[in-house]
């Protein structure tokens, strides 16, 4: 009998570890996701991160960008996306962070954990670009004390032409005009793959805002509260 009472104690006590958001002391676990911009010359738009179980994907490499991811990547604008993401019974938490994160500095988001969500996916417009952006597209997120980091490659939606001009760029970084909306009709690429880089074609000067990549790298860590 004593037996058999130690181990209903143990696979208790083991339930309580292991379940995603809560502890035996009544704590609980988010995640720490630090986004750090190692370009020279480009910025970020506001990040939107999120988590969720596994199989979640903001797009499918070689495959056209929905709409929502489009208007992220062109325009920096995260609520469409956001909205798309938050009817699926498979993401936890939806964040964004408050502001733009120029070269060098590091923007940091902290995101509950919550139950069964152990996988994370971020997005966030590359400016000035015509559609370019730098993500994690469903990465598992780190176990116990652990810190994980990943390098983002610059992606290129494939939903605007890379004209490089101003009149299609949103301001202020590089371009003062707004740029255009999203056009669906736009003779593009059509896909989504690795960005090419500034050329220096339109109102960019390559010397100033060209890359290579990596362009980001991406800090993961849980923080146990109490």
């Amino acid at each position: 009998m004593k037996h058999k009472v130690m181990i209903i104690t143990v696979c208790i006590l083991a339930l309580s570890l292991f379940s995603g958001g809560s502890y035996a002391d009544g704590g609980s676990r988010s995640y720490e996701v630090a986004v750090t911009n190692i370009t020279s010359g480009q910025t970020f738009t506001p990040i939107l991160v999120l988590t969720h179980k596994k199989g979640v994907k903001l797009f499918t490499p070689g495959s056209p960008a929905s709409p929502e991811l489009a208007m992220l990547a062109e325009g920096g604008d995260t609520s469409p996306l956001s909205m798309r993401m938050s009817m699926n019974p498979k993401v936890g938490e939806i964040m964004t962070s408050g502001g733009p994160t120029g070269p060098g500095e590091t923007t940091t988001i902290t995101i509950p954990a919550g139950h069964g969500y152990h996988y994370i996916s971020l997005g966030a417009m590359m400016l000035p670009t015509n559609d370019g952006l730098i993500a994690l597209n469903g990465v598992r997120a780190p176990w116990g004390r652990k810190t994980v980091m990943y390098l983002s490659p610059a992606y290129d939606a494939g939903s605007e032409v890379n004209d490089e001009s101003c009149g299609h760029i949103p301001g202020p970084f590089g371009c003062d005009g707004t740029g255009e909306p999203y056009n669906p009709d736009d003779d593009a690429e059509g896909y989504v793959h690795v960005h090419a880089g500034i050329h220096g074609i339109g109102n960019l000067d390559a010397a100033a805002y060209d890359w290579r990549n990596p362009v980001a790298r991406i800090v993961i860590r849980t923080v146990h509260e109490r």
